[in-house]
């Protein structure tokens, strides 16, 4: 074989491990945020036990709820860790496109956060809109959508504080924010909040665990399905995110075959 066509094949593998690679490392960000978010629901309801908020326990129980809880905790250490490792700039993960139902999606993951929300004394309030029909979306990555956005509005708020989260329908656009009373994003921490690893002072203050990729993984996802997604915050308390949805893909997010599962197409 010619030196120049060697060369040729060599650079075509090469870019076929790279798409492979990316699709390795999405798999893991997206799937490590799924889990952590599982295992911290997780958390909180055992730590409901531990405190005797359901009633009192036998020292055997006891003894195997602390077993439990340490063990979960673990678990999150460890998911973290991954998330923090892994590098995958673009998020060329595969999309599914179907018409999924975005209420009852959002209380699915309000639901893994009402033990959390409870210990810590924040109360969220889901504003419903009167009707909104199923629409087309990835149903799993908006499940991490969610899961960022309503995690991260409860770990940056106090005791006392409130999380809305409101969707509206607006003509060929479906709307979600999530807005909570917490500690608010300082303007000039506001242009780097989407940025890979990028954590604002005040909250690693209030959370000193945390990756910094939860909001860069968010925005991914959102651009993917041809949507954007904004803020509006201050340092003295309080943000609200705002993701706006179009109800039809655009001409980017489309379907094919992926090079690993042979499921719906790489984007």
């Amino acid at each position: 074989m010619p030196d120049d066509d060697k060369i040729k094949k060599c650079e075509i593998e090469n870019e076929e491990l790279k798409k492979l690679n990316n699709v390795k490392s999405d798999l893991i960000s997206i799937s490590a945020h799924q889990l952590r978010t599982s295992l911290s629901a997780v958390k909180w309801i055992l730590k409901m036990f531990i405190d005797r908020d359901f009633g009192d326990m036998t020292t055997e129980q006891e003894n195997f709820a602390n077993r439990a809880f340490d063990s979960n905790e673990r678990m999150i250490k460890m998911v973290n860790e991954m998330l923090s490792i892994n590098h995958a700039e673009d998020m060329t993960l595969s999309y599914d496109f179907e018409k999924h139902d975005l209420v009852k999606l959002i209380e699915s993951v309000l639901f893994d956060f009402t033990g959390e929300s409870y210990k810590r004394g924040i109360e969220i309030i889901f504003l419903k809109p009167e009707s909104l029909a199923p629409f087309m979306f990835d149903e799993e990555k908006i499940r991490v959508v969610l899961q960022n956005l309503i995690e991260n509005s409860i770990k940056y708020s106090n005791t006392g504080d409130k999380v809305f989260v409101t969707v509206s329908d607006k003509d060929d656009v479906v709307n979600i924010s999530v807005r909570d009373t917490g500690i608010g994003i300082a303007a000039g921490d506001q242009p780097r909040i989407f940025e890979k690893f990028f954590r604002a002072d005040n909250a690693q203050k209030k959370d000193p665990v945390g990756s910094g990729l939860g909001l860069f993984t968010t925005k991914s996802i959102v651009e993917k399905h041809g949507g954007k997604i904004w803020l509006e915050s201050t340092d003295k308390g309080g943000t609200t995110f705002f993701v706006d949805l179009p109800k039809k893909p655009s001409a980017t997010s489309h379907t094919g075959k992926s090079p690993l599962t042979g499921g719906p197409g790489v984007l």
